[in-house]
């Protein structure tokens, strides 16, 4: 690959420099860069391109910034089969696979084709009012319905496959695929899925019950939420970026979806080591 796209989050305080530094380094290796106006714009030596024009023209994408910047950017790709590489700038990055100072090393990789592609599935998610669609969306990490900026609980409920599953109380209800399961369902208690899994994983935020536990599915299924009478606001995100706001029987449909995201790894990218650096988890200790 010598024809790499580039995406940043510009609001980084270091995007400018780093941007700088992997212009130099690309120079060097034969490799062009391309780039929306929003990022081309912080430094000589990449090509600013119209987005028709930018998605067709290069063969890989490199997203420099957190994994917000890598969920905009998947979302952003609109279903094109284009591999995407992470490069973290922020504190965690459990999308953004490459430290910064691996940028030089993943500028060779990319140029040899020395790397691993990973595959990871999407679900489609679908807002019906009455009859009616209302929106639809599509998500890498996972569907958010909760309550918003109020203080009350909200009633929902949760079907699998036409099946009722049971109502909850609680302040909201994440679906995650298992890219991520190391997100928003993580910190509500939920379990870490390999990449590779193919289900669902259903995890309430402070339900009101004593018994509430995680519920993991096959994602063949097909998950259906709807919204009780309630008097607090609810509203749905979706990968913590785009939404909106539901009214009660509100029926919000999940299901697999048809698009898939290829994530570029360097060689001796390993998942769980991963974990156990980002997460300082260690597991049992004698």
């Amino acid at each position: 690959m010598n024809r790499i796209g580039v995406t940043a989050n510009t609001a980084k305080p270091r995007a400018a420099e780093v941007l700088r530094r992997l212009a130099c380094a690309a120079r060097v290796r034969g490799i062009e860069l391309f780039a929306l106006e929003g990022t081309a714009r912080l430094t000589d030596g990449i090509t600013a391109l119209a987005p028709d024009d930018f998605y067709d023209r290069v063969e890989a994408l490199l997203a420099l910034g957190g994994d917000g910047t890598m969920l905009r950017a998947v979302r952003e790709l609109g279903g094109r089969d284009l591999p995407v590489m992470g490069l973290n700038l922020g504190s965690l990055g459990f999308l953004t696979s490459v430290q910064e100072n691996d940028m030089e090393r993943a500028l060779d990789a990319l140029a040899r084709g020395d790397y691993r592609l990973g595959t990871r599935r999407m679900v489609d998610c679908r807002v019906v009012r009455g009859a009616l669609e209302q929106g639809r969306f599509h998500a890498l990490n996972d569907v958010v319905i909760a309550n918003g900026d109020s203080a009350r609980v909200i009633t929902l409920g949760v079907d699998v496959d036409g099946e009722r599953v049971t109502e909850y109380v609680c302040d909201g209800l994440i679906v995650s695929t298992p890219t991520g399961s190391t997100g928003h369902s993580l910190s509500a208690g939920g379990p870490i899925v390999s990449p590779e899994s193919c289900v669902f994983v259903l995890s309430l935020i402070c339900p009101h019950t004593l018994s509430s536990r995680p519920i993991v599915i096959p994602d063949s299924c097909e998950v259906s939420v709807e919204v009780s009478e309630s008097d607090a606001g609810v509203h749905m995100m979706v990968d913590g970026q785009v939404g909106q706001d539901l009214q009660p029987n509100d029926r919000v449909s999940i299901r697999a979806s048809e698009r898939s995201v290829r994530f570029v790894h360097l060689p001796g990218y390993r998942y769980f080591a991963v974990l156990r650096h980002k997460l300082h988890w260690a597991g049992s200790v004698a």
